[in-house]
């Protein structure tokens, strides 16, 4: 083989591994390409309780800034390996759930390779007529970006979701 061609073909090697890695998510987290849109609107009751039979997850993102002028992060949420909406600043949504195991997980919706790596997953139990608060935090300073994701206490989540904005997203393409 040609030096030259040898040199193009190592490059593609690199360059399709890193993206391959980039974009490898938990099995909690859907396929990266879904994307969505999101809309949020304040003022909104409170969540009702579970349906019978079921659990309520609520889904939070929290904000310490917006993230560039004008733009605040959007975050997506997983459940068993499919996606099931996103969040968009300081905001919350509402999904009903069977009882059982469920594993969960939190990507940062980017084109940005660098953010797209802030992923985290994590599993619980549902119980028929609980309601469960996850929350999706990023904290931004001038020099730093940190992402979280974990389970809220009640008392924290109640406290939480009074203050923030309902969300409705759909995936877009």
């Amino acid at each position: 083989m040609k030096p030259g061609l040898g040199a193009l073909v190592l490059c593609a090697s690199l360059a399709c591994a890193g993206r391959v890695w980039a974009t490898n998510l938990p099995d909690s987290c859907g396929d990266d390409k879904v994307k969505f849109d999101v809309k949020t609107e304040a003022g909104q009751p409170p969540p009702a309780g579970p349906a019978e039979g079921k659990a309520l997850i609520i889904f939070i993102e929290n904000q310490n800034q917006m993230i560039t002028p004008f733009h605040y992060a959007t975050v997506r949420f997983g459940m068993d390996g499919a996606w099931v909406g996103a969040n968009e600043g300081n905001s919350y949504f509402v999904m009903t759930v069977a009882p059982g195991v469920h594993h969960l997980c939190a990507s940062w919706q980017s084109d940005l390779e660098k953010l797209k790596k802030n992923v985290k997953a994590t599993s619980f139990t549902a119980e028929p007529g609980q309601v469960y608060y996850f929350a999706g935090e990023i904290v931004a300073s001038r020099d730093t970006l940190i992402f979280n994701f974990s389970e809220l206490n009640e008392d924290e989540g109640k406290y939480q979701v009074k203050s923030l904005k309902l969300s409705t997203s759909k995936p877009n393409g």
